[in-house]
């Protein structure tokens, strides 16, 4: 007999301290650290390879910010996933919330499959071993468990709650949950050896978190089911009732339920998992996963470095170059640059709270801004006037838009444009342009099947992106 397991991805993160890299509208879920494919992208793959003889794993489930509705699309469709249900959130409200829409998703049709719960924003270098713990995870929660898998420490971690467990070695019960510990306190626990480190992964049924929630925090499960039952269905995207979502109290699933397990007569297990497993909280867990020369130097990008041990140098847009550094991380975007010492990286959250404080944009977006239709790049800008690289896929489109304040002149440098300015329609090439005047109706669109390229120059009094009245907008935007 097989059993039914539900991938559910937690995607909602705003990944706060690997800022530059990570900004509010491209959180760190988003990002290929290492180059490959993204943090979401490599949690998908990891579940689905779940599958065997004995489970079947349904298409994922994944609870996100509405306002990345796009990114998480598209990077599914690159890593070929089909059929996955995207579970918007209007607001943060924290994971317990989050997984209770998992849940009521996963039991609309009566079924009552084991959920497989993972956050988006993690690191496995062992996917065989991952694989195995989850699978043997998933036998013990079809009886009824809750399951956690616990990491197996490497070192006296102060950034991470601790699990206690019966047994270390193998799946065994949770004798209780611990706060991130001080140093001393995590070393004692790598001394006494039945600790691991609580991974945020989960393994159980719906039905068990749903009842478990309704035990510990009815007023969760009662506001979730609240707006859970107002929900819209756009295609893949699933919406819960949005004031009565942002009414739910926000709790994280460790608070809420899994601190209260212990000692209960809820049975829960834990599963040690030792597959070089890194949850990437820091810069300092980026040097630690990437690969170092012989002095602990890890580079990516256009890097030159000189006399420089431990450090990390993360080049994006262009050549950098350390001298003399020890213990850094060095990260450059196109619009910032970020230097501290390793051992003080948990503190860049604190860079983005004085960003937002001082409204600075670099805490929301990159220079690079990638819509459902493309991206575009502000290359240049000075008083009345902006450059735009822009950048549109095959068959994609803007809105037919007009500007109050902003006329607009464009070149295609690749690809055919379609452009529609007024009543008129017309096609551009290779070097060819056309303007676009102050409070004309107009839309940009890629008819071809290679992506579209244009260098677009703004001018006028003012050119906020908000100066967009939009008419069609196949993307469901309004404003």
């Amino acid at each position: 007999m097989t059993l039914t397991l539900q991938p559910v991805i937690m995607a909602g993160g705003s990944g706060t301290r690997l800022w530059p890299l990570s900004r509010s509208g491209f959180p760190k879920q988003f990002l290929a650290v290492d180059g490959r494919a993204s943090l979401f992208q490599q949690a998908a793959q990891r579940l689905a390879g779940l599958a065997s003889e004995r489970i079947t794993t349904a298409a994922p489930l994944v609870v996100g910010n509405d306002e990345h509705r796009f990114l998480l699309l598209e990077q599914l469709r690159e890593e070929g996933v089909t059929g996955a249900t995207l579970l918007l959130e209007p607001a943060g409200r924290n994971t317990a919330p989050a997984l209770t829409l998992a849940a009521l998703a996963a039991r609309d049709d009566g079924a009552d499959p084991v959920l497989a719960v993972t956050s988006a924003d993690q690191t496995v270098t062992d996917g065989a071993a991952f694989v195995d713990a989850m699978r043997q995870a998933a036998e013990i929660a079809a009886g009824g468990a809750i399951v956690t898998l616990g990491i197996v420490p490497t070192r006296p971690e102060t950034g991470y709650g601790y699990i206690r467990a019966e047994s270390t070695a193998r799946a065994s019960k949770v004798l209780g949950f611990v706060e991130k510990p001080d140093l001393a306190t995590a070393q004692a626990y790598l001394r006494d050896g039945s600790y691991l480190w609580n991974g945020g992964i989960f393994v159980l049924k719906a039905s068990v978190w749903l009842a478990a929630l309704e035990r510990f925090r009815s007023d969760i499960a009662a506001a979730t089911r609240e707006a859970w039952q107002q929900r819209a269905r756009d295609t893949s995207f699933v919406r819960p009732g949005k004031a009565a979502f942002e009414a739910i109290p926000a709790e994280s699933i460790d608070y809420a339920v899994m601190e209260h397990c212990p000692g209960s007569d809820i049975p829960m297990q834990v599963v040690p998992l030792n597959a070089g497993w890194n949850d990437l909280g820091a810069w300092d867990a980026v040097w630690q996963v990437l690969p170092k020369d012989e002095t602990g130097n890890a580079a990516h990008g256009d890097v030159v470095v000189e006399g420089c041990r431990d450090t990390l140098v993360h080049a994006n847009s262009r050549l950098v170059a350390a001298v003399g550094l020890d213990g850094v991380v060095v990260v450059e975007t196109p619009d910032a640059v970020l230097v501290t010492s390793r051992e003080r990286s948990q503190d860049v959250k604190r860079i983005v709270a004085r960003l937002e404080s001082d409204g600075r944009g670099e805490k929301n977006l990159h220079r690079k801004v990638h819509r459902p239709w493309g991206w575009y790049d502000s290359i240049d800008a000075g008083p009345r006037f902006q450059v735009k690289r822009i950048m549109v896929k095959p068959g994609a489109s803007l809105s037919l838009q007009m500007h109050h304040h902003r006329a607009e002149h464009w070149i295609v440098v690749q690809g055919t444009a379609e452009v529609t300015c007024g009543d008129k329609k017309l096609m551009l090439s290779e070097n060819q342009s056309t303007y676009i005047p102050l409070g004309e109706v107009h839309r940009l669109a890629n008819p071809g099947k290679v992506p579209l390229e244009i260098i677009e120059v703004q001018s006028g009094s003012y050119l906020g992106e908000d100066d967009i009245v939009r008419f069609e907008d196949r993307y469901g935007r309004s404003g």
